[in-house]
């Protein structure tokens, strides 16, 4: 088969997939062949070889990552940028050849596996690797090789065999880091936390126009380029505010130290955005072309898989990980198949339209994905990372209360479906992980939040952000408020930072960490509350 075939195909294929999209009009098919070609083809050269040896500026100024580790596999990652601030990031559109290594040890004596991969310009250079056949339960330390430079070293390790009986597995869980909003400091101490995973819930960076001076972080020393003062919008924005967020020291440590399972929620593409419907009032077919742009630039940055590898408008992100017999993730994607929010999105009194039994969060295939995942769960925890708060989130405690539409709280069958689902497949100890709403909370999951007396079947701990928000405040101005409204709420602080949670056979801990500002580099890192969790007891007490 021809490279034009192959690129014939895909665009069939989004066709057949996004009909009711409308991608069998001109435009529409336009939009989808746009982010159809233009790819390297498999098992052939898809433009000159660059001898790395001309490459005269380290081109590891993004940083290295690892990804969605599997019992014998990892995902390492890596993307050549001399100069990333500018489109073409410092190469020629030329391939370059980029060796890799993965060792037991940092000083790389006792080497696992090498190779050679190929970084192509169609992809920005970027170089995702699978490697396999390697031990399960393992760490190791991994580097790439350009010509004559050498990547910053990265530490990851493999998921636990299938079936295996593992006494442990903590994780982090981390979301919305706006780079205008502040210094990425949290990131700093997660790089020193002893992990097995990191779980990114979305936002990982955002389309707002970031100023010369970096927003809240008024950089006196430096000025960015004016790239960055402005939406994204296309493909080359995209690729560049991915470099911008990069560029940060902290993340890089954070991903060089713990391998990442990422998910995403809006703002990697459009603020609010649901399915094919953007924010803002424009053709749907030019919003599935800044949609492609937004997915392409999402999966070449991230250290996601090939199965990952969008086709157009199109990505299929969630997916399944396991951890032995402890644990079972069942990652979503909560934007891309969803209904419209109901009353116009916001916070709105619920009514028939946000109740309607007919809409969905995760659309009727993830649904089904998500509940026959438990039917063959052994696991002690099943977990599901995902985007928007799954409880429900009153804002005041009288009648005439409002939810957030953009929530689970805007999709209440959606969310019933799910819970009945679990129940039916005997889902005892059920977690969800949350980000977006740059806060902390702690959840108890209720059969009915119409009753506060009502069974718990569940728990719920949501991350707070970053940096989005910027410093915050230890009791934000409704925390009253919301604290007696919403009894099954255990937890709320409006801090900036990252949630800890390590899960055992017996029970599973959260810890809540915090940082007292973003808008000034360097702060100092502590919890702010922990919590308990027996298996078998759902509901959450103070630790």
């Amino acid at each position: 088969m021809t490279p034009a075939q192959t690129h014939t195909d895909e665009l069939r294929a989004a066709a057949a997939r996004f009909g009711r999209r409308r991608f069998l009009t001109v435009t529409g098919a336009a939009a989808a062949l746009a982010f159809a070609v233009n790819l390297p083809a498999a098992g052939a050269a898809s433009a000159a070889e660059l001898d790395a040896r001309r490459i005269t500026e380290d081109p590891f100024t993004l940083g290295v990552a690892s990804g969605d580790p599997l019992p014998g596999s990892v995902l390492l990652w890596t993307r050549l940028a001399p100069r990333p601030f500018q489109a073409d990031a410092g190469l020629p559109r030329e391939r370059v050849a980029v060796r890799w290594e993965l060792a037991h040890d940092e000083r790389f004596r006792r080497i696992a596996r090498r190779g050679t991969a190929t970084a192509h310009p169609e992809f920005q250079h970027t170089v995702h690797v699978e490697v396999d056949h390697l031990a399960p339960g393992r760490a190791y330390f991994y580097r790439f090789r350009a010509g004559d430079w050498v990547s910053p070293v990265g530490r990851t390790r493999t998921a636990p065999a299938p079936g295996a009986r593992i006494s442990g597995l903590t994780l982090a869980a981390v979301s919305c880091q706006a780079y205008h909003d502040g210094y990425f400091t949290a990131y700093r101490h997660l790089a020193e936390e002893d992990l097995d995973v990191v779980f990114h819930l979305g936002d990982y960076l955002y389309e707002y126009a970031v100023n010369a001076t970096g927003g809240a972080r008024a950089y006196t020393d430096r000025r960015l380029p004016d790239v960055f003062d402005r939406e994204t919008v296309t493909l080359e924005d995209y690729r560049l505010r991915y470099a911008l967020y990069k560029s940060d020291p902290d993340l890089r440590a954070a991903h060089a130290a713990h391998p990442f399972v990422v998910t995403w929620d809006d703002h990697e593409t459009e603020n609010n955005y649901a399915d094919d419907i953007p924010e803002n009032d424009v053709p749907s077919e030019e919003f599935l072309a800044r949609r492609a742009a937004a997915y392409r630039a999402y999966w070449e940055n991230q250290p996601l898989r090939a199965p990952q590898r969008p086709v157009g408008p199109d990505m299929k992100l969630y997916r399944r990980l396991r951890f032995g017999r402890l644990a079972q993730f069942d990652v979503l994607d909560t934007r891309q198949y969803r209904s419209d929010q109901a009353y116009g999105d916001g916070w709105q009194v619920p009514g028939p339209e946000s109740e309607d039994p007919s809409r969905t969060l995760t659309g009727a295939t993830q649904e089904r994905w998500l509940i026959d995942g438990w039917r063959r769960s052994d696991a002690r925890w099943n977990v599901v990372p995902q985007q928007v708060v799954f409880a429900e989130r009153r804002n005041v405690p009288t009648t005439g209360y409002k939810l957030s539409m953009d929530s689970w709280d805007g999709y209440p069958a959606s969310r019933r479906r799910v819970l009945d689902g679990a129940a039916a497949a005997g889902v005892d100890n059920l977690m969800v992980l949350t980000g977006d709403v740059h806060v902390g909370h702690a959840f108890d999951l209720k059969a009915d939040f119409r009753d506060p007396a009502s069974r718990t079947v569940g728990t719920e701990i949501v991350a707070t952000s970053i940096a989005s928000g910027k410093d915050g405040a230890d009791r934000p101005a409704n925390h009253d408020a919301l604290t007696r409204a919403n009894p099954h709420m255990r937890f709320y602080n409006g801090r900036r930072g990252y949630v800890k949670v390590a899960l055992g056979e017996r029970s599973a801990r959260a810890d809540f960490r915090t940082v007292t500002a973003v808008t000034t580099p360097g702060a100092p890192a502590a919890t702010a509350a922990s919590f308990v969790t027996e298996a078998g007891r759902p509901g959450l007490t103070p630790a």
